[in-house]
């Protein structure tokens, strides 16, 4: 009875090992698939597609800087007096026109000494029976002024001003402006608009490829995405194309802010089952 009990015993743990070996040898399994598939998902089985989407938008803000240069003596605090007030002058014509505090930004402002040098060159001295040279004492550099220089970027949002205030800078004292050019003030509502599209077409080039192979569509593995929004040069009132002008005869200029084309490309990687 007892040998019967011990062979029994015997078998159920045999029975119980060899159900454990196989537990852990699938766990196993399992595990170094999924590790296999974290590395890289369905590499076998997989295929890609890309879309393209593209939005045209109208810019809402014009950009342009401009700038007041002042050339003064050894003085300096006459310098800076006259420079502060051309440019408050000036942005206080254009907040005027309706620009707020928050579209026009301080880019520059410094205060550079201006210098006479000397010439230090070797002096020929004539002597009987010939010539010789002789080098000069050099001085040091002499301040004979200062040069003043405050510039502003500006934000306008109501086209039919631009004309109105390019047209008046340099009466009002600017004596440099330059870089008008077109944006979109919020780019993200337009990128995301042809995002959306272009993961649509790459959707349907999944779901069409699919179908014309015979496959159904897995996951989603990866997705990758680039974009290009070009921001387009404007004449300014001179005719040039970003350059420095002086603008003492300048009419206002005729502002048209154009259309800028914004792509997103994107490329969806879908798992093959």
């Amino acid at each position: 009875m007892t040998e019967q009990m011990d062979t029994k015993i015997k078998n159920g743990l045999w029975i119980v090992g060899a159900l454990a070996v196989v537990t852990i040898a699938y766990s196993g399994l399992v595990y170094a698939r999924a590790f296999s598939e974290s590395i890289e998902p369905s590499s076998f089985r997989s295929f890609s597609v890309t879309g393209e989407g593209k939005v045209t938008a109208i810019p809402d803000v014009a950009e342009f800087s401009f700038g007041v240069v002042t050339q003064g003596d050894k003085n300096v605090s006459a310098a800076q007096k006259q420079n502060t007030e051309k440019m408050n002058a000036i942005i206080g014509f254009i907040k005027e026109q309706g620009v707020e505090d928050k579209d026009i930004k301080t880019q520059q402002f410094s205060i550079e000494p201006r210098y006479q040098y000397y010439d230090c060159s070797q002096t020929v001295i004539w002597a009987t029976g010939g010539s010789t040279s002789a080098a000069r004492p050099c001085p040091p550099p002499d301040i004979v002024g200062y040069t003043i220089t405050q510039s502003a970027l500006v934000k306008v949002r109501d086209f039919e001003k631009i004309g109105e205030i390019m047209g008046q800078l340099s009466k009002k004292g600017a004596n440099s402006i330059s870089q008008l050019s077109f944006t979109i003030d919020e780019p993200a509502k337009v990128e995301a608009a042809a995002r959306e599209e272009a993961i649509k077409q790459a959707q349907d080039k999944a779901e069409a490829t699919a179908k014309a192979a015979s496959f159904r569509i897995g996951k989603l593995l990866n997705i990758d995405e680039s974009g290009y929004m070009p921001v387009p040069m404007y004449r300014d009132a001179m005719g040039g194309y970003a350059k420095s002008v002086s603008l003492e005869a300048a009419q206002a200029p005729s502002i048209e802010p154009g259309s800028q084309e914004v792509t997103v490309t994107v490329s969806l990687r879908y798992e093959i089952r």
